[in-house]
C-alpha cells in the first residue's frame, strides 16, 4: 500500500524487507511486531536479524565473507594466510563486528597497527600467537577498546595512544614501520603514515572513508571527520586491501589503488555476506511459514529449526563469496583480451538506460581506447561494477520470461535452502511465494560467475536471441558437459596448484560455455524440454569421450598440467573440453540418423581429418582478428564447418558408406582442397577472407 502523494515509478510489489545495519538490529523485533500486527504476509521475516533471526556478529558472517576475498587475493599472490604469518594494519577495534571477527579469522595475523576514533594501537614487532589470544580476549570483553589491551603483551617499540594527545612519540620500530625520521607526530599525521604503511593487508572494519583518488578533493570523499588524515589511492603500499566495512575507500580511490598494484575489490563485493545472510533468513522464514500456518510446525519448533541451520546458511553464503571473487579473478585474467567486449557491454547497457558510466566511474569510450592502446584491461574494482550490472540486467530479463517456471529447476530451487529444511518439508520450495525470484537469482549468479560478465552479450550478438534464451543455452551446456561438476573439482585444487594454473582452468570452462551455448541455441528448438535435451547431448559427450583418440598435443598438455599438480584424470577431462565440443554434432547426428553415438563418433572424426576440417579449425583457432565484426564472421565460419561436416556424415551414415570409400569418389576435389590449405598456410598472415575461401572449398564437397 503505497503512501499518498509519492511519485512511484515501480509497480506494486508484495516483498519489502528491512535489513538491520549500524547497530539497529535491536529494532528488528519492533518492526516485526508491527508487521505481525498489521497482518503483513512476511510476518517476522519483515526485518532480519531479530531475536529469532541470525545474529550476524555471533556468526561473524560479514567478516568471514570478506575474508574469502582476502584469502583469494593472497592465494593468487602465492601465500596461504591460514598457515603463513602476515602483517596487517587495520581500521577498527575488537569490540566491532567486522573488525573484531575479521582479526580472529587467522592465527597467523600479525596486527602491527590499528586505530579507531579513540585510540591508536601500535605493535610493529607483533607476535602472531600472542596477539591472537589477546585480541580474542578483547573480543569477548563487552565494550572493549584498544586501551584494554594488555600492554605487557605488546612487542618492543609499541603501545596504545589516545587520539586526543597532541604528539605521539615514535620508537625506532614505529619509525621503520611508517617510514618516518620524526621523533614524534600528531595523531592525524601518524594515522596518515599508517594508512601508507608497507604491510601485507590493509583491513577496513570501522566507519570512515580514508582513501580517495588523487584526482578527487576531500569534499568528494564525503567524510569531513577524516579530511585531516585521508590519503590517495596511489599512496597505498599494502599488497591487499580488504573492505569489510562500507565506504572505506571511494570508487575512484579503489581504481587508483588497483592501478598502483595492490589487490582490491569493492566494499559491495567484500562485505556482501551480511546482506546475503539476511536474504537466506527471510526466505527460510517464508518457506517455514506454510507449515506453521497449517499447524505442522509450532513457532518454538520453527525457531529451533532456524537456529539449527545457522552453519548451513553460513556455508551457502560463503560459497557465494568464493564464487563471486573467483569470477572477478577469471575476468581480470582475461581483461585485456575481453576489453572490447567489456566496452560493448557498457554501451549496450547505456543504450537501454540501464547504466550511467559517469555515475559508476566506468571509463568512457575514449578512455577504453586508451587502455587498449596501452595493452591494459579494466581494474578489478571496475570489473566488480560490470559484474553487478551484468547480473542485475540478466536477472530482470530472466524474471520477465517463463524460464524460471521450467520443472528442470526444481533441484536448483531446493538447493538454495539448507538440506534439513527441504528434508523436513520437501513440498515447500515449490510453494514458496518467491520461488521464481530465487531460481532466477541462483541461475544468474551461476551464469555470470562461471561464464563471465560478457557471456550473454557475446552469445546474443552471434545468435540474435534474447538474454533469457541465452540463459537457457547456459543450462543446456552445463548439463551436457557437466561443467559445474568440473568446476567443483577445480575448486578442490585450492593451495595445491599455482593459482594462475587454477584460474586458467576456470577460464577454459567459460570458453566451453561460449562454444556449447552458441551451438545449442542454434540447433535445439526453443520449446524442447531441458531435461530431455540434456540427456540427449550428454549421451553424445560420453560416447565421444570413450572413442576420442588423444593427439600428441593433447597428451603433452595433460603432462604439463599433471606436472603442475593437477590430478591426471582432471587434466584429461580439461584437455578434452575442446574436442568434446564436437559431441554436440555427434549427438544430433545420432538422433537424426538413428545410429548409436558410439558408431557416429569414429566416422565423424575420420571425416573431419580427411576433409581437412580439423586443420582449418586449428588455423582459425590461432587467428584473433582485432575487429569485433571479423571475430563474429570467424565464429560463423567455424559453425559452418561443423554444419558441412555433419551434412556429409549424415549422408554416409544413411548410405552405409565409410569415409575412405567416399573419399575415393571425391579424390579430385579433396586434392584441390589440400592444395588450397597448403597455399593458405604458406601465405603467411591469416585473414577472415582467406579462411572464408578455404571454408567454401570444403563446403563444395557437401
Amino acid at each position: 500500500m503505497p503512501p499518498a502523494d509519492v511519485l512511484r515509478p515501480d509497480g506494486d510489489d508484495p516483498y519489502l524487507v528491512v535489513a538491520a545495519d549500524k547497530g539497529t538490529a535491536t529494532f528488528s523485533d519492533i518492526a516485526n511486531g508491527i508487521a505481525l500486527e498489521r497482518g503483513f504476509w512476511l510476518g517476522d521475516a519483515f526485518a532480519s536479524g531479530g531475536s529469532v533471526g541470525y545474529d550476524h556478529k555471533k556468526m561473524g558472517i560479514t567478516a568471514r565473507g570478506a575474508w574469502e576475498a582476502v584469502k583469494r587475493h593472497f592465494r593468487e599472490l602465492g601465500t596461504d594466510i591460514q598457515s603463513t604469518d602476515f602483517t596487517v594494519m587495520g581500521v577498527g577495534d575488537m569490540s566491532g563486528d567486522v573488525f573484531g571477527n575479521g582479526m580472529l579469522l587467522s592465527r597467523h595475523i600479525r596486527l602491527v597497527a590499528a586505530f579507531d576514533h579513540r585510540h591508536i594501537f601500535l605493535d610493529p614487532n607483533a607476535d602472531a600467537a600472542t596477539g591472537f589470544a589477546e585480541r580474542e580476549r578483547l573480543f569477548n570483553l563487552p565494550r572493549s577498546s584498544w586501551d584494554d589491551y594488555n600492554k605487557e603483551l605488546i612487542g618492543k617499540g609499541g603501545g596504545v595512544f589516545a587520539r586526543t594527545l597532541k604528539e605521539i612519540p615514535l620508537s625506532p620500530e614505529v619509525k621503520a614501520l611508517v617510514g618516518s625520521d620524526a621523533d614524534s607526530l600528531s595523531p592525524p599525521a601518524l594515522l596518515t603514515l599508517l594508512l601508507k604503511a608497507r604491510v601485507d593487508l590493509l583491513w577496513f572494519g570501522g566507519i570512515g572513508t580514508y582513501i580517495k583518488a588523487s584526482s578527487q578533493s576531500n569534499q568528494d570523499a564525503g567524510d569531513r571527520a577524516n579530511d585531516g588524515l585521508r590519503i590517495d589511492g596511489n599512496e597505498v603500499r599494502a599488497l591487499v586491501v580488504g573492505e569489510g566495512a562500507n565506504l572505506g575507500i571511494t570508487q575512484l580511490g579503489r581504481i587508483e589503488v588497483a592501478r598502483s598494484g595492490a589487490r582490491i575489490d569493492t566494499d559491495a563485493v567484500d562485505n556482501s555476506a551480511g546482506v546475503d545472510t539476511s536474504d537466506h533468513e527471510v526466505n527460510l522464514k517464508i518457506l517455514l511459514g506454510g507449515p506453521v500456518m497449517r499447524g505442522e510446525l509450532s513457532e518454538t519448533e520453527r525457531n529451533s529449526l532456524l537456529a539449527s541451520m545457522t552453519d548451513d546458511v553460513a556455508t551457502h553464503v560463503l560459497a557465494d563469496n568464493y564464487n563471486q571473487t573467483l569470477a572477478l579473478s577469471v575476468a581480470e585474467l582475461r581483461g585485456v583480451q575481453d576489453l572490447d567486449a567489456h566496452g560493448r557491454l557498457m554501451r549496450d547497457l547505456e543504450a537501454r538506460g540501464k547504466l550511467d558510466r559517469a555515475v559508476e566511474f566506468l571509463p568512457s569510450d575514449a578512455q577504453m581506447k586508451a587502455l587498449a592502446n596501452d595493452g591494459k584491461g579494466l581494474t578489478r574494482p571496475e570489473l566488480c561494477m560490470l559484474l553487478a550490472y551484468a547480473k542485475l540486467d540478466l536477472d530482470a530479463e530472466v524474471l520477465a520470461s517463463n524460464l524460471p517456471d521450467d520443472p528442470a529447476f526444481a533441484s536448483l530451487l531446493a538447493g538454495y535452502f539448507p538440506h534439513r529444511a527441504v528434508t523436513a518439508f520437501p513440498q515447500e520450495p515449490g510453494r514458496h511465494r518467491l520461488k521464481r525470484e530465487i531460481v532466477s537469482t541462483v541461475l544468474i549468479n551461476a551464469i555470470v560467475n562461471l561464464a563471465g560478465p560478457v557471456f550473454v552479450l557475446r552469445t546474443r550478438e552471434v545468435t540474435g536471441l534474447s538474454a533469457a534464451q541465452v540463459a537457457r543455452g547456459f543450462v543446456l551446456s552445463d548439463g551436457a558437459f557437466g561443467l559445474s561438476a568440473l568446476k567443483t573439482r577445480i575448486d578442490a585444487l585450492d593451495r595445491k596448484v599455482d593459482a594462475r594454473i587454477q584460474t586458467g582452468l576456470y577460464g577454459d570452462i567459460a570458453d566451453q560455455f561460449r562454444r556449447a551455448a552458441r551451438w545449442l541455441l542454434s540447433h535445439v528448438p526453443a520449446d524442447a524440454p531441458i531435461a530431455d535435451t540434456v540427456a540427449q547431448y550428454r549421451a553424445g559427450v560420453e560416447a565421444l569421450r570413450e572413442s576420442y583418440a588423444m593427439t600428441m598435443e593433447d597428451q603433452a598438455r595433460i603432462a604439463e598440467l599433471s606436472i603442475a599438480g593437477v590430478p591426471e584424470e582432471l587434466a584429461r577431462d580439461m584437455v578434452l573440453l575442446t574436442p568434446l565440443a564436437a559431441a554436440l554434432d555427434v549427438a544430433l547426428l545420432a538422433h537424426d540418423t538413428g545410429v548409436p553415438p558410439g558408431k557416429v563418433a569414429p566416422l565423424y572424426f575420420a571425416l573431419g581429418e580427411r576433409l581437412g576440417l580439423d586443420r582449418l579449425r586449428a588455423l582459425a583457432g590461432k587467428f584473433s582478428p582485432p575487429e569485433h565484426w571479423d571475430r563474429l564472421a570467424l565464429r560463423r565460419l567455424t559453425d559452418g564447418l561443423s554444419q558441412s561436416q555433419r551434412g556429409i556424415a549424415a549422408k554416409l551414415l544413411r548410405s552405409g558408406m565409410d569415409v575412405e570409400d567416399w573419399a575415393k569418389t571425391q579424390s579430385e576435389t579433396l586434392e584441390r582442397t589440400r592444395d588450397f590449405l597448403n597455399a593458405l598456410e604458406a601465405s603467411g598472415e591469416l585473414s577472415v577472407a582467406k579462411l572464408l575461401l578455404a571454408s567454401s572449398q570444403i563446403q563444395n564437397l557437401g
